[in-house]
Formats: C-alpha cells, sequence, structure tokens
C-alpha cells in the first residue's frame, strides 16, 4: 500500500493549493517522518510566493528539498519539526528538525534531520533555521563585549539576532523597528527598543535585516566612525539607493553581507551540522517564544499566505498545524 501525503505548493505567483502526493519506500539509511509543525519565514517565503526571485538569483535561492522551479510551480519552504515514524532504531520517535517544505509526511536520508533537544518544545523548534541565521551573523559580526550594537529590522531574522546578542556581557542592544508594537516583543527578549527616529547613534555595529532602503541608510546614520553595518536583508528583485557620499567615505564606514548559504569564514572549522546544532540548542530559551505571532492549520495555507504577503496579517514567524492526516 503506497505511503501518501499532502504538500503546499505554489502555482503561478500569488496562489496556493495543496495537492496529493505519494511518497517513496524509505531506502536504507532514510527516514520517515510524519509533520508535526512547520513555519512560515514571511520575508523570504512571501517573495517567493509573490514571484519575485530574481532570475540570476534561481539557483541560489532554491532550498534543500524544494520541487518545481522559480517562479513556480514550486513547493517551498524550509523550517519543519516533525516525529520519525520509520528509521534507524536511535530516531524512531525522536522529534526531528529538517530543512522541509509544507507536508505532512516526508522522506529523507538520516543526515538530513535533526534531533531536538528535549530542552527544546516542539513548537518552539521551527524557529531553528531562523536563529541559526542570526548564529551565522554573529560569527561574522564578531561582536565585542561592551559593543554599542543597533539591530535595525524588527522581523523574525532582526529580532533573532538581537535575542542571541542581548546575551552578550556589557552590550547595549537596541532592536529599531517603525512599528511601535515590536517593543513589546523586544522587551520579552531583554533588550532594548526604539523607533528609528529615537535610536540610539554611535553604534560599532548595526546588524541591518528591515529588507527597505530607509532601513538600510537609518543603520548607516547610527554608525560611529569605521562602524560596520552587517546587511542581512534580502532584497529580491528590488533595487536599493543609499547616500554613498556625504559622510561615508570620510567616515570610513563599511556594509558587509552575510547570507546563511555559506558558513562564515570566520568559524570555517564549522559544518553546517554543527550550526544548525547550536541554534537548536540555544532555543531552550523560553523568551524565543515571543517570535511566534499566529498559529494556522495546513489545510490553510492557500488561504493564509496571500494574507501573510500582503501584510494583511503582520506576522514574524507563523506557526503551522499538523494533525495525522495523511
Amino acid at each position: 500500500m503506497k505511503r501518501t501525503a499532502r504538500a503546499f505548493w505554489i502555482g503561478p505567483p500569488g496562489h496556493g493549493e495543496i495537492r496529493d502526493v505519494v511518497l517513496p519506500d524509505p531506502a536504507e539509511g532514510e527516514v520517515v517522518v510524519r509533520s508535526l509543525w512547520s513555519g512560515v519565514s514571511r520575508g523570504t517565503e512571501t517573495l517567493v510566493f509573490r514571484g519575485g526571485v530574481p532570475e540570476n538569483q534561481h539557483a541560489t535561492m532554491r532550498a534543500p528539498f524544494q520541487e518545481g522551479d522559480f517562479p513556480g510551480p514550486v513547493k517551498y519552504g524550509y523550517l519543519n519539526v516533525g516525529v520519525v515514524e520509520e528509521g534507524p532504531d536511535a530516531l524512531l520517535g525522536r522529534t526531528v528538525f529538517c530543512l522541509y517544505p509544507h507536508q505532512t509526511r516526508y522522506v529523507v536520508p538520516v543526515s538530513a534531520v535533526t534531533p531536538v533537544p528535549e530542552s527544546v518544545p516542539a513548537g518552539r523548534a521551527v524557529l531553528a533555521g531562523t536563529v541559526e541565521t542570526a548564529v551565522n551573523a554573529l560569527w561574522d559580526a564578531a561582536p565585542l563585549v561592551g559593543d554599542r550594537i543597533a539591530v535595525v529590522g524588527g522581523g523574525m531574522v532582526g529580532c533573532s539576532v538581537a535575542a542571541l546578542l542581548g546575551r552578550f556581557p556589557g552590550v547595549r542592544v537596541q532592536l529599531v523597528d517603525a512599528d511601535p508594537t515590536r517593543a513589546k516583543i523586544a522587551e520579552a527578549l531583554g533588550v532594548g527598543f526604539a523607533l528609528p527616529s529615537d535610536a540610539l547613534g554611535d553604534c560599532d555595529l548595526v546588524v541591518h535585516a528591515s529588507a527597505t532602503e530607509q532601513g538600510l541608510t537609518r543603520a548607516l546614520e547610527l554608525l560611529t566612525a569605521e562602524g560596520t553595518v552587517l546587511e542581512l536583508s534580502w532584497y529580491g528583485d528590488r533595487k536599493v539607493s543609499l547616500p554613498l557620499g556625504e559622510a561615508f567615505h570620510s567616515r570610513r564606514l563599511v556594509i558587509r553581507s552575510s547570507q546563511v548559504g555559506t558558513v562564515s569564514p570566520a568559524r570555517a572549522n564549522r559544518s553546517y551540522a554543527d550550526r544548525l546544532a547550536l541554534a537548536l540548542d540555544l532555543l531552550a530559551a523560553p523568551a524565543l517564544d515571543a517570535l511566534v505571532t499566529g498559529e494556522s492549520d495546513f489545510e490553510e495555507l492557500p488561504q493564509l499566505l496571500p494574507r501573510l504577503a500582503s501584510g494583511e496579517i503582520p506576522a514574524l514567524c507563523h506557526r503551522v498545524r499538523y494533525t495525522d492526516i495523511g
């Protein structure tokens, strides 16, 4: 009897659907995972949903278990937590994280799943991919004790970075966002908050994650001389204009990119698996529950994605619930 599952696909840009799929029998060294939760990474996934991936970035933007091609039809996503139903004895019944799209069941190699520590609830573990991005960013940024730091952009990635920076000793951390409701999330994460006009300057480091040119311009304004902006935003097919005249050169400012697709050269001795395992360990902190701002059933995804893409639902991580439906 064939194993079946249901998967969320983006058809034409701006439209989603649930499809029935037939699963292959697991080979030696593979596991069958039943999904418990998945997460919608609002920035990247809504960009994919609206068809905004530039053609020259189609290969770079592929998710590990993506099916189809941009702009669509495509099965896309990478924040999945499930339980192993078949596989090696050491993994049977274990809760695992996998960079898999939104699907009720799936078959992947053992190497593609990472056990979730017992200290981390399964529902919180959907944040692992985003916290992994934050870990890589901080490996790139290399903040120092006593630094004055701003994080501009209070989305999933920005809040994850701020949460980790808040654990550094002697560091002044301020989350900067145009949405005043982000103040409550900053408080839960144990960091300061400011609207862009009120943000503290003279920063040694600014991490930019707002995906707007206004945010990046403000990030440059907040730097002290010879300070660095670490750019985490993904702009897709949008152009960005910056004031690189003015005092940019005389103050010797730096803009540096960071991208999770490569392990930071500062930690070249670490593997992708090491980085993900660290991210899961860091998720033992209950404060990170503040990043989950909504929840829906799997079957609601075709109606949910347009609302997330339009901003009608101003989510950070929107969590998707699964029941045992195939």
